[in-house]
């Protein structure tokens, strides 16, 4: 018997999970963890994309400093990281609803489910129709109250908020799935002796049942907060950045900067999207290194 038939036999319990694995951390390899290195490498040159490179070193971070779209962008972001976590809370109490045995529940949960199964770009054409000042939903309902329409896609102070709404209703349904999913694993003796001990309404939610959905919020917090920061596809259906940019936020200044006709300065733009990778990191590090210590101090 050979050597490295010899190894094998006495590793291959050890060995046969890494080989399964090896495929997709090749793939992830490939298209996640070396463009994030290309990105930053990219960062350090003035380049159109097309002709030769020219090294500056940090000078595109530094014009960061002085861009005021780019903080334009950075408080859009923080107003979407802000507004989007609602989805997490109004996802438990859909799911919360939709975990009962009553008449017709199917219907509802098909309801409820159906903005997740669609696209980003179905949602942001519904909710343009839904916001237009002449013939929108919203504005036709205002009108029974008397109200004047309001152009929200037009007006720099509701632009955001109205994009951001556009944007909870999908996810919503998706924090509603994880959850419903995490309903389902929920100990049901644990949900007896709280009854026992007369827990009722909130506080059997928040001492019985909350603690044991801690892996699907964690799930929940990541998917959201990632949601909320790569925020791409609705502003470029709805709004294209305006009124005057101030719907922008960062992943679609980089598109600008980067790839349109505006641009094509594809150093400044991925340095914007290593600004927004960085930012992205810090969260989900934190709410890791919380998770971490939570499950730790409860070994």
């Amino acid at each position: 018997m050979s050597s490295l038939a010899a190894y094998w036999k006495a590793n291959q319990l050890r060995l046969t999970p890494w080989l399964f694995l090896a495929p997709g951390m090749f793939m992830f390899a490939v298209y996640v963890i070396i463009p994030i290195f290309q990105s930053f490498s990219i960062s350090l040159y003035d380049w159109d994309g097309l002709g030769a490179r020219t090294f500056i070193g940090f000078d595109n971070y530094v014009e960061l400093t002085d861009d005021e779209a780019f903080y334009t962008s950075l408080k859009n972001n923080v107003i979407w990281l802000l507004l989007y976590l609602l989805a997490i809370p109004a996802g438990l109490f859909v799911a919360l609803f939709l975990n009962q045995t009553v008449t017709g529940i199917r219907l509802y949960k098909s309801l409820f489910f159906f903005p997740f199964v669609i696209s980003q770009v179905v949602v942001g054409l519904v909710f343009a129709w839904f916001y237009d000042p002449s013939y929108g939903l919203m504005n036709v309902v205002l009108g029974l109250f008397g109200v004047e329409p309001i152009a929200v896609l037009a007006d720099e102070r509701f632009v955001t908020y109205g994009i951001i709404a556009a944007g909870l209703w999908p996810q919503t349904a998706y924090c509603m799935i994880l959850y419903l999913t995490g309903l389902n694993a929920v100990d049901p003796e644990q949900i007896e002796a709280g009854r026992l001990d007369n827990a009722k309404g909130w506080r059997m939610l928040w001492y019985v049942i909350l603690p044991q959905l801690k892996p699907a919020t964690f799930i929940a917090i990541v998917v959201t907060v990632i949601g909320a920061l790569r925020s791409f596809d609705l502003i470029s259906i709805m709004t294209d950045g305006g009124p005057y940019g101030t719907s922008r936020v960062l992943a679609f200044y980089m598109y600008e900067q980067a790839f349109s006709e505006y641009g094509f300065r594809m150093g400044y733009g991925a340095a914007i999207a290593v600004v927004l990778f960085l930012i992205m990191m810090i969260y989900i590090a934190y709410f890791l290194r919380r998770m971490w210590r939570e499950e730790t101090e409860g070994l």
